[in-house]
């Protein structure tokens, strides 16, 4: 290697990441085809996320060094981080073919196959990459996460016990332990957990969301929401699926044999407003419970950029369909009919809102924002075809096709908002 590529590792090594670039280039500008360069440039490039430059990078590498685990490696990881699960899966499996000493390449491997959602897959890979190095942190940790889907919660503590022994001072390590208090129902602990987490790494993400999660979870209906959506966490897309269907269409069952048998009605009356209460706060929860933390100091400073906003638009919302139910209430007649609607459609918008903001950035959020808006300037023109243009003219019948769209918008808004959370898009 020469000196500007022995540099290049020396400064990646330290996460000066654009200076190891400039001296990647540097050493590709005097051999064009040195595969290791092109695999760490690529590298570089991706901390960046410059996604384009870094898979050209990468293929430049595995072009250039095809026998080298190290190139692989490079283009597996430039593969994931883009969210081509299948392209970095193959990658990784050659890497690891073409070097099985190598635990970074199984610890790879194993984070795959958990975001594919293959629990014993990714349990495997961790294990093989601790057959090759026992300590390795990011396989132990990977191990733990995988035993947590797969339901063995205990093993799962034992395993990130010896991890916080070997390497106390590990984001990572701490950040997992507190989502498994979490999983437990224990939200004072995993707070302490992901305190230590952010003190160690204030870039750690992982250990910033459980933070959020375990402030909201100490309210005890959030907590109960939390636990359920751990559990869905857990299963297969399709299994996920079953139980939204189900849900749905058992309420359905359940609404008609109350209607064809009254006396059954007391019964079942109190069960479906439950499901009703249970299925809105699925959408509404996580903003609702993420406005109460904006009036906590330490709440408002734990949230994101993203969740801020996601608040901010959830609370706007909120705040519009307040603002016309007190309206609807201190006025009469035509004026408190409008303002009575409207907090309905406000009201109502809230959980297309909330979807949009439960789906990754990217054509995901795009086409639920482009949804939303559909469905919100159908329901302004339906209200303004109600109460502002002239009864019986043509603006009125025109506009007045709003308010059934908006309605079968919203009804459609928890489904397309589903089917979106679950879509990975590319970056």
């Amino acid at each position: 290697m020469g000196p500007h590529l022995d540099r290049a590792l020396l400064l990646y090594g330290q996460s000066r990441h654009d200076l190891a670039a400039g001296e990647l280039r540097l050493a590709l500008a005097e051999d064009p085809h040195e595969p290791t360069a092109h695999a760490l440039l690529a590298l570089c490039r991706l901390e960046a996320e410059d996604f384009g430059d870094a898979e050209a990078e990468a293929r430049a590498a595995v072009s250039y060094g095809p026998h080298l685990n190290f190139s692989h490696f490079a283009l597996g990881k430039v593969l994931h981080g883009r969210g081509d699960l299948a392209g970095a899966a193959a990658a990784t499996l050659e890497a690891v073919r073409l070097d099985p000493e190598d635990a970074d390449g199984f610890a790879l491997l194993a984070i795959i196959r958990f975001e594919e959602r293959r629990w014993p897959s990714a349990l495997e890979a961790a294990d093989q990459g601790l057959a090759v190095d026992a300590e390795h942190v990011g396989c132990t940790n990977l191990r733990a996460m995988a035993l947590v889907k797969l339901g063995r919660t205990e093993e799962a503590g034992r395993t990130l016990d010896g991890a916080l022994a070997r390497s106390p001072e590990d984001s990572f390590s701490h950040a997992n332990q507190g989502w498994l208090c979490l999983e437990r129902g224990d939200p004072e602990r995993a707070l302490t957990h992901f305190g230590e987490a952010m003190r160690l790494d204030p870039t750690n993400d992982h250990a910033r969301a459980g933070l959020v999660e375990a402030m909201k979870a100490r309210y005890r209906v959030y907590g109960w929401l939390l636990r359920y959506l751990l559990w869905m966490s857990k299963l297969s897309v399709r299994a996920q699926w079953g139980v939204v269907l189900g849900g749905y269409f058992g309420s359905r069952l359940l609404r008609g044999l109350a209607q064809q048998h009254p006396a059954l009605a007391p019964w079942i009356d109190p069960l479906l407003i439950l499901y009703l209460v249970f299925a809105l706060l699925t959408w509404l929860g996580d903003p609702l419970f993420g406005l109460l933390l904006r009036l906590n100091r330490f709440g408002r400073l734990a949230l994101t950029e993203e969740q801020t906003r996601a608040t901010n638009w959830v609370g706007g919302t909120v705040g519009v369909a307040l603002a016309a139910g007190a309206v609807w209430l201190a006025t009469a007649g035509r004026a408190s009919t409008a303002a009575g609607f409207l907090a309905l459609g406000a009201g109502l918008l809230l959980i297309p809102v909330a979807a949009v903001f439960s789906c990754r950035a990217g054509w995901p959020r795009r086409s639920m924002t482009g949804f939303t808006t559909v469905i919100a300037v159908w329901g302004l023109a339906g209200w303004c075809g109600a109460f502002l243009a002239s009864p019986g003219g043509a603006a009125a019948a025109v506009l007045g096709v709003g308010g059934p769209i908006f309605l079968v918008g919203v009804i459609a808004a928890p489904w397309v908002g589903n089917a979106l959370a679950l879509a990975r898009p590319r970056r």
